[in-house]
């Protein structure tokens, strides 16, 4: 199902409009601040971590509140938003700046996310609640059982962190080494380095992605949690 579906939106509607608009399509074209998503993602940013914590509280009522919360900070994180906006066609109605089109913003997962957080706003101001809590019910509690229990896959980036300081306050290191593939869809080669040693390398769709599954790997070579 698209996006215009679920939220039972039109394009042309002004709201709408500026929820899909980048900040640098006004930057680039002398339009006020006031006509980009920015201020909707300000908002739609809130409505969704209500939903989802409402849902959250309901489908887990024995787990305490930091449970919760670290469930909850990977549901609605931009890697998760991204995916869900790219699967109901988001990510093609975004209205960028031509500078922004051509460094890959349409692909890049903070401008999707941001623009899927401005259109949950703009349905909340259209009195469209029913709709968004079906749509963060369906597509975003799709990953809570996998992030409960696998939260490390989720993470992996932050643990490695916590534990390079832990050892002696220094921190890992990504290097991109290759992207490959054509344009539309290329693939991150990065590998991580810690201590002046590479610990992992791994691949990824995006450079975040890539980065996540090596920090994954690293953590498992170093015994920090256990292999999944």
């Amino acid at each position: 199902m698209l996006v215009e579906d679920i939220f039972k939106i039109n394009r042309d509607d002004e709201l709408v409009k500026i929820a899909l608009t980048h900040p640098s399509f006004t930057k680039e074209n002398g339009y006020s601040d006031l006509e980009n998503y920015e201020r909707l993602e300000f908002f739609g940013d809130s409505v969704l971590k209500l939903y989802t914590s409402k849902l959250l509280y309901n489908t887990y009522p024995e787990a305490p509140e930091g449970e919760l919360s670290k469930i909850r900070s990977i549901l609605v994180s931009d890697a998760i938003l991204a995916q869900i906006a790219k699967k109901i066609g988001l990510d093609k109605l975004m209205i960028l700046g031509p500078a922004e089109e051509k460094q890959g913003g349409r692909k890049r997962e903070s401008n999707i996310a941001c623009t899927l957080e401005a259109i949950l706003g703009a349905s909340y101001f259209s009195g469209k609640q029913a709709e968004i809590e079906a749509f963060i019910e369906e597509y975003v509690m799709a990953f809570a059982e996998d992030v409960d229990k696998h939260f490390e896959k989720y993470n992996a980036k932050d643990i490695l962190q916590q534990y390079t300081q832990g050892i002696n306050k220094t921190l890992p290191i990504y290097k991109t080494l290759a992207i490959k593939g054509p344009a539309h869809k290329p693939v991150f080669e990065v590998q991580v380095e810690w201590n002046n040693e590479v610990i992992a390398t791994a691949k990824g769709k995006s450079k975040k992605e890539a980065q996540q599954n090596c920090a994954l790997e690293a953590c498992k070579k170093l015994g920090v949690i256990e292999i999944l």
